[in-house]
């Protein structure tokens, strides 16, 4: 549970704020094997030192963090001399920041590989983000960042990485406007109706936190949270006219309701993650003046740790789980995060501002991209309902728009983290086998419906691959030859083609539809009957519905049994059925077929045998 914080000393930090009072505190500091607080140059900084009293809420004991492998200091000739001695720990080589350039990754060791430093105005665009995307694109080489907006907000962001969190600040708590998921462990989840219902402001101003996830739209000064706004203005810090300001800059009110405004350098967490647009660009790209910046102010109040996006980013459900599932397991939320999101885009979304010892390791992320099964429903729904092979009063059609809209949602990065991979192939199963069944019995009781048209209608929207075709054996045992059309359109399907030398275009199957082989009889005598075996090899483990039906000229003298059977199928085996084609006796002598039919998860097959009924046995030919 969330615990308030209580009324302590600030004597874990000793505010400075001359210049060589500061080196040789920072001196003792350093020598000491055990010291008793962090010298910190305020440099006038009225605002850090209430900064620091409500950090002793959230800090107890120092400790020097796990250095970097490398550092590199930007613009160090402006900083004092005892807070780049303070820095010195923080990485065990520091380079020159002419040597800060894309390649400067390419040798490091996988970890904690590079620390950059810099006060704001120095953190540009150039070179840091292609370090950045190179260390996203590497095998576990991670770039770290201590910035502050000044060298006094530098000086007391670096202070705070010596200091340890106090044992009994362990609360977790995601605050959203944009999303509804359900509460992981101990984090408490305040989401859009929560935040009508309960004073926010209170739950984040007069709690500690040892983590926060703060998701809402905003821009670099804001995050909000419905009527809401966490507030990235820091009144101590100065003004530059020459930048534009947000609508507070101008007048006496912000946007939103004044009393709903929370400060949040006056936010008690040793981590706060701000999952929402541009709320820490680098300096070449701000919108607004820094004074009213979310990361600078956060930097400015009690957190250890900051998570900032840079730029725009489109963080749903997938991220909120997943740094649930790291706040539970005490893993980095950075690293966490840009592991979800990078289905999304190609750059990390997510910069860690802090040097954090995070103990446990970043959770594997859950699939982003849905299941195969999902796209190719997704892509035969398209086809048969867009494409126009089924009218708009075909009996299924209904059925079939009200499937394509829930199989819509479940293409989403959301779906996917909302009602995770199993619930969804569950229930989409379950209505592919619904839906298979309704399509085998209208296939058999209607042969002449649009669906066993569907391979020409597609295949006159296609064009041969080339490279597809082969040298098969027709189910009569002559050779045939198979090939692939390739759709032209969305809206139509790839089709698998077999055609024979004797029996002709004998064999269609939408691709990744289930395969199919006859066996049988050349001939029947009128009154007999000829037993067909219907074998199917299924590209999926399920059920699969298939039949057998007889021309429209034939129908009235032959009885099929049964009409329709289903097979449990394993994916790239054969099972076979049986079926019964009773032929009566008064039925013309002369060439007939079947056709033997096959559905599963929208795909179909067809394959046809050649036959003919004979005369009777004892009837002589003319």
């Amino acid at each position: 549970m969330s615990s308030s914080p209580t009324e302590v000393s600030t004597t874990l930090f000793t505010p400075i704020d001359e210049d060589t009072a500061y080196a040789e505190a920072v001196a003792r500091f350093l020598d000491s094997p055990r010291p008793d607080s962090v010298p910190v140059w305020v440099g006038g900084r009225a605002d850090l030192l209430s900064a620091m009293q409500l950090a002793a809420g959230l800090y107890r004991g120092i400790a020097r963090p796990t250095p970097y492998a490398r550092g590199v200091l930007l613009g160090g000739s402006e900083l004092p001399a005892g807070l780049r001695s303070l820095l010195g720990p923080l990485a065990l080589e520091w380079l020159d920041e002419k040597e800060l350039h894309g390649e400067l990754l390419e040798n490091a060791p996988a970890g904690r590989s590079l620390l950059v430093v810099a006060a704001y105005p120095q953190l540009t665009s150039d070179p840091v983000m292609e370090l950045v995307r190179r260390a996203h694109r590497s095998d576990g080489r991670q770039v770290g960042f201590l910035t502050g907006r000044d060298a006094a907000s530098l000086a007391w962001f670096t202070a705070k990485q010596f200091c340890r969190p106090r044992p009994d600040v362990v609360a977790a708590g995601l605050f959203t406007s944009t999303d509804r998921p359900e509460a992981l462990g101990a984090v408490q989840v305040f989401d859009d109706r929560a935040l009508e219902r309960q004073d926010i402001g209170t739950e984040l101003l007069e709690k500690r936190w040892r983590r926060l996830l703060l998701q809402g739209h905003g821009r670099d000064d804001s995050v909000n949270l419905a009527d809401f706004t966490v507030c990235g203005l820091n009144t101590a810090a100065s003004r530059r006219p020459e930048l534009l300001g947000p609508r507070c800059a101008y007048g006496p009110d912000c946007y939103k309701p004044n009393e709903k405004l929370i400060p949040l350098n006056r936010v008690s967490s040793v981590e706060i993650v701000l999952s929402s647009c541009n709320n820490g660009p680098f300096a070449d790209a701000v919108a607004y003046d820094p004074k009213y910046q979310l990361m600078l102010n956060a930097i400015d109040g009690a957190a250890r740790d900051v998570v900032a996006a840079p730029t725009v980013h489109d963080s749903a459900r997938p991220e909120n789980t997943i740094w649930m599932r790291a706040a539970e397991a005490e893993a980095p939320s950075a690293a966490s995060l840009n592991s979800t999101i990078s289905a999304a885009q190609p750059d990390p979304a997510y910069w860690h501002f802090g040097m954090a010892d995070d103990r446990g390791s970043a959770p594997d992320p859950t699939p982003q991209v849905p299941g195969p099964l999902v796209l190719s429903t997704s892509s035969r729904l398209t086809a048969y309902l867009a494409g126009g092979l089924l009218p708009e009063r075909h009996a299924l059609r209904p059925r079939l728009t009200r499937f394509a809209g829930k199989v819509e949602r479940w293409v989403t990065r959301q779906a996917t983290a909302a009602e995770g991979e199993p619930a969804i192939l569950r229930a989409l199963s379950d209505d592919l086998q619904s839906l298979d069944h309704a399509i085998s019995t209208q296939i058999a009781e209607d042969p002449e419906t649009e669906f066993t048209d569907c391979h020409a209608y597609f295949g006159q929207r296609s064009t041969v691959d080339p490279e597809s075709v082969s040298e098969v054996l027709c189910h009569c045992g002559r050779a045939a030859r198979q090939f692939v059309k390739r759709a032209l359109v969305p809206t139509a399907l790839d089709t698998v083609c077999t055609v024979c030398i004797r029996c002709g275009d004998m064999a269609y199957r939408l691709v990744g539809a289930p395969e199919l082989s006859l066996t049988t009889e050349e001939s029947v005598h009128t009154g007999g009957t000829l037993h067909a075996r219907v074998g199917v090899r299924p590209e999926r483990h399920g059920p699969v519905r298939i039949g057998v039906f007889v021309p429209r000229h034939l129908r009235s003298d032959c009885t099929v049994t049964p009409s329709r059977s289903k097979v449990r199928g394993t994916a790239g085996q054969w099972h076979e059925a049986e079926f019964s084609l009773a032929i009566d006796a008064g039925a013309h002598p002369q060439a007939y077929y079947f056709t033997a039919f096959a559905v599963q998860d929208l795909g179909l097959s067809v394959a046809r045998w050649d036959f003919g009924v004979l005369p009777a046995v004892g009837v002589s030919a003319r």
